[in-house]
């Protein structure tokens, strides 16, 4: 799993933020950012778990004040284990 993103990259779009009760449920089930596109999880209260459908034992929980990192079409989903408020923001190639 990455931390650092790819110099180039530019943010084109924000997701509206979730709580545990509002996370949808695409998030929680097995998906996949599009071909070329880069995501962030940020997460501003609580945490999440990034799990990678590979290697799900091998999770990343993502903790208030830091991120995930989403590759282009790499299939994962989140966990939710209590409260928690997180965004994602989504970023492609400089044009």
């Amino acid at each position: 799993m990455l931390n650092e993103m790819s110099e180039g990259l530019v943010r084109y779009s924000t997701s509206p933020t979730f709580t545990q009760d509002s996370v949808p449920v695409a998030l929680r089930k097995n998906h996949k950012t599009k071909a070329g596109v880069w995501a962030k999880a940020v997460v501003t209260q609580g945490s999440i778990d990034y799990i990678l459908e590979e290697t799900p034992e091998d999770y990343l929980t993502v903790k208030a004040g830091n991120f995930a990192l989403i590759e282009p079409e790499v299939p994962h989903h989140v966990r939710v284990t209590g409260k928690v408020t997180f965004h994602l923001e989504f970023y492609r190639r400089a044009e």
